[in-house]
């Protein structure tokens, strides 16, 4: 990953926090890394723990394309990972927050 797409992240992830906050979420976490991947955010809200992948493009390309069945799992394991380290028992979903140009799409508890 060059430069370009490093910043382009950051500030998407900076967007996705603003429409989570804007949205009563409270912001625990941000680039949760372990041997299994990367959670973008983890969030609260209502008692149930959001792990947010996000996906940011100012292209002209359906950004949702690009979280596939692989990526999904290692999301599912880091999840894992984290829950275990925290002792969490809580309820959890994985959503997936799409900000292409200046459009969020906010979706909630996907699966593949």
């Amino acid at each position: 990953m060059g430069l370009k797409e490093y910043l382009s992240g950051i500030l998407g992830e900076d967007k996705a926090c603003k429409f989570l906050k804007q949205n009563k979420f409270e912001i625990l976490e941000r680039n949760f890394h372990s041997k299994f991947g990367e959670i973008d955010i983890i969030a609260k809200k209502d008692e149930i723990l959001h792990f947010i992948e996000v996906k940011f493009t100012q292209n002209d390309y359906e950004v949702s394309e690009r979280l596939d069945a692989k990526k999904y799992e290692k999301l599912l394991k880091t999840i894992d990972f984290y829950m275990l380290k925290h002792g969490f028992k809580w309820d959890f979903q994985l959503d997936l927050i799409c900000i292409e140009k200046n459009r969020i799409d906010f979706r909630e508890n996907i699966t593949f």
